[in-house]
Parts: C-alpha cells; sequence; structure tokens
C-alpha cells in the first residue's frame, strides 16, 4: 500500500537544535501519533512537512509527489492546523471561514458549519472570544472541511475537556475507518493515543527512536514494581525510580524472567509509562527499538 505521506533524512539545523535525518511515513488507513518531550521537534518536522520553514536536506513527499514541487497541488489535500492561532483576533469564525474557503477547491461550507455545531462553536464569536479549547476545534472544523485524505496536527487535543477531546478522537477513527485517509497528529496526551492511534512515531533530542505500530512498540517494554527494592536490579532497568515503599521501572522485554524469578510484579505499561522511563533514561542506548 502506498505511502500517503514519507519523510526520508530530514535535516533541520538551528543554533541550539538539530533534526537528525527523521525518517517515517504514514499510510491509508492509520493513525499516526507523533510524541515526544517539549523541544525534540514535532513542531519542526511538522511544519517542514507543509514547507513553512526552510530544511538543509531530506525527501518529503505525499501523495507519492514532492512536496516542494506540487506543495500547492498537495495542500489540496491536507488538513492542517498547528497548536496556536495567532491570527486575525478581531474576525469572527464565519468571516475567517469565508477567507479559508478560497484556498480550497472542495472547501465544504455546510460540512465547516456541521463540524462547529457538533463542537457547540458559535460562529459569529469573535477568535479572541474563544478559549483555548475552542481554538482547537476551530482549528479541527476547518481541517475537516475541505474533504482532506491526509490531516497534520500538532496537538490538536490540547486544552480540551474530556468529552470534546472524546468527540475529536470519534472523529479521526471515523475518518480513517474507509482506509482511503490518514492522520497524524503530534501530542502529549498519551491516552489519546492508546483510544485510537495504531501508529507510533516517537523523536528525541531531534532522532526518531521508533516508527512502527503501537501494538509492537508496547509490547517491546514491560513496566515493574519492585516492594523489596532490590539494588542488584538496578542495572537492568531502562530507567527506574525508588518510591517509599517500592522501586518501580520500565525494562526491556527480555529482561522479564530476571525480574520476575527476584519476585517483582510485572505489567504491560500504557504509553505514558513507557515515555516517562524512556526519556528519564540518560543513556540513548537504553532505547530497545
Amino acid at each position: 500500500m502506498a505511502d500517503v505521506l514519507a519523510i526520508k533524512d530530514l535535516c533541520k539545523q538551528y543554533p541550539t537544535f538539530s533534526l537528525k535525518n527523521v525518517s517515517f511515513s504514514v499510510k491509508p488507513g492509520e493513525i499516526m501519533g507523533f510524541i515526544g518531550r517539549n523541544g525534540a521537534g514535532k513542531t519542526t518536522t511538522l511544519k517542514s512537512i507543509m514547507n513553512l520553514i526552510h530544511y538543509e536536506s531530506g525527501e518529503i513527499t505525499a501523495f507519492g509527489k514532492d512536496m516542494t514541487k506540487y506543495e500547492l497541488e498537495n495542500k489540496q489535500k491536507i488538513g492542517f492546523a498547528l497548536s496556536e492561532l495567532k491570527y486575525y483576533p478581531n474576525k469572527t469564525i464565519r468571516q475567517l471561514m469565508n477567507v479559508t474557503k478560497k484556498f480550497y477547491k472542495n472547501f465544504d461550507e455546510v460540512k465547516f458549519e456541521q463540524v462547529c455545531k457538533m463542537f457547540n462553536l458559535n460562529i459569529d464569536k469573535k477568535l479572541e472570544e474563544l478559549s483555548s479549547g475552542m481554538k482547537v476545534k476551530y482549528s479541527v472544523a476547518v481541517a475537516l472541511s475541505h474533504h482532506a485524505e491526509l490531516l497534520i496536527l500538532d496537538e490538536p487535543t490540547s486544552g480540551l475537556d474530556p468529552v470534546s477531546r472524546d468527540e475529536v478522537l470519534d472523529i479521526f477513527r471515523e475518518l480513517v475507518r474507509s482506509g482511503e485517509r490518514a492522520v497524524l497528529f503530534s501530542t502529549h496526551i498519551t491516552s489519546d493515543l492508546d483510544k485510537c492511534a495504531n501508529g507510533i512515531t516517537y523523536i528525541h533530542d531531534g532522532k526518531i527512536i521508533y516508527t512502527g505500530t503501537k501494538k509492537d512498540f508496547v509490547s517491546s517494554y514491560l513496566f515493574v514494581k519492585d516492594k523489596k527494592k532490590q539494588k542488584d536490579l538496578e542495572s537492568e532497568y531502562i530507567a527506574c525510580k525508588e518510591l517509599d515503599d517500592y522501586t518501580e521501572g520500565l525494562i526491556s522485554v527480555d529482561k522479564k524472567d530476571i525480574f520476575l524469578k527476584k519476585g517483582a510484579e510485572v505489567k504491560e505499561p500504557d504509553l505514558e509509562e513507557i515515555m516517562v522511563y524512556l526519556e528519564r533514561s540518560q543513556n540513548n542506548e537504553s532505547f530497545t527499538l
């Protein structure tokens, strides 16, 4: 199956940070969660994909066509939204829609109003009157309203209440159900990925640590609680911390028997536990994938 989006060896240099040969792809029908701590390179990567910043080297293709050579054509098929809206704060949503629709051949005004209604967005409100959560909803509504085949969203659920977040995730699942569309979104809310993502791309300090299925990512690790606080096990952890009554941490799956034989509790981790303890690790070689 051909990739909807493919990034190969993307490099971007800043004085204090750089993207280092970033490579990953997104397939039709996939919801790809793009994770990493603040400053890891998520937004820089997304901006590079959309040709909003200049990058030194690499190849980016969407729908099989180079994003630089076929930028206008490709962007007609992409719904894109950054995490913050800072333009035209005194304009209403309706006024902004009337401007936005001129850029997309397939903009569906009826669809836009339907999504806004579902999100309880008053389209006659000014942008400056919207809460941060409402601004996210507006961005998603725009992205959905020109029948995009690929959504690229930066922190789309940030600032949303649990009900609104669940609505957005339902939309993502519905969009990819036919297997023809795909979603790439960055997030710090790993529970959202537990609910809807089937792919994970993990970036750490400008490098891709893992890209592939969520199932394979999660199954590579185990989470441990050691009530005996056994010091001889500390070197076997990827990272751990000592609490009042026990030691807890992350291990690679091949260490399971070592901990079971010592009487420690072992369970499958969630994405948040994996991310927290990978980031705690001081040695990049501790990443198992």
